[in-house]
């Protein structure tokens, strides 16, 4: 299926993308920014997820953003669609055999820090595992013992801090932590994971790290904040307040990876 799947993207790839990007939910906006871009649906790749969740496309587009080749996942599976921790391996193995050496990733998050509040962007410094569940469970090889000392990975961090700065644009930076979802955090939860040093909670994007990583990929993840956690506020979470909230974080994102791609071409 692997072998099949990366036969069509280079079928229809105008270019060579050398940077890949997974987009979470409500952040599909991103794609009008793309140049020359060429959208194939997972339906027509095998073995492609086909997500269930509202807010999520189910396409791989292809095109230039900032002069820089492209490849962007517009929709994920997440584990708690079907139990399977690894749903997203291989489209991201597809990702590295057709030339992406640099992954970003984004998600919707809910906060845990007043000064992070809805609307604003955190890049993720680390994460906490909190699901439990790991991508590379069943692996054979010993390279599914992967080092996790410096998964996001540094450098390009900076570039992204030095380019908001430069942009006017506000970061915060901080450590997501990873549930399995899909009902959302308890208060308790919230506070223990406040306890553990977490600033932003979600249901993604940590199995997809893991697997860049052992992949060989470089990189780097930003949580669009769409509310405050389960506690905070005293009102009850729901899934249409992240699709709300979703784009006017995204915006402000997308303004930013347009000119963090142009700073690393």
């Amino acid at each position: 299926m692997k072998e099949r799947a990366t036969a069509v993207i280079t079928d229809r790839a105008g270019h060579r993308p050398t940077v890949g990007l997974v987009l979470g939910s409500g952040l599909g906006g991103l794609v009008d920014a793309l140049e020359d871009a060429v959208t194939v649906p997972y339906s027509d790749l095998p073995g492609f997820p086909q997500p269930s969740v509202s807010g999520h496309a189910a396409a791989l587009v292809l095109g230039t953003l900032s002069g820089t080749p492209v490849a962007v996942l517009s929709g994920r599976a997440h584990y708690y669609e079907e139990g399977r921790a690894d749903a997203m391996r291989l489209p991201l193995e597809v990702l590295k055999d057709i030339g992406i050496d640099t992954l970003i990733l984004t998600n919707s998050a809910g906060s845990l820090r007043e000064e992070a509040p809805p609307g604003s962007i955190m890049l993720i410094t680390d994460h906490i595992n909190l699901a439990g569940a790991n991508p590379l469970i069943g692996e054979k090889s010993d390279a599914r013992f992967v080092g996790m000392t410096a998964a996001y990975d540094a450098d390009l961090r900076a570039r992204a801090e030095r380019v908001a700065e430069a942009e006017g644009i506000g970061l915060s930076t901080g450590v997501y932590a990873w549930f399995s979802g899909p009902t959302f955090e308890t208060p308790a939860e919230i506070r223990m994971a406040r306890t553990l040093g977490a600033d932003a909670v979600g249901m993604s994007t940590v199995p997809e790290v893991i697997l860049a990583r052992f992949l060989g990929m470089r990189v780097l993840a930003f949580s669009v904040i769409t509310n405050m956690a389960a506690g905070m506020t005293g009102a009850e979470l729901s899934h249409e307040e992240t699709k709300t909230m979703a784009p006017k974080g995204g915006a402000s994102l997308a303004r930013l990876l347009t000119r963090l791609l142009e700073d690393m071409s």
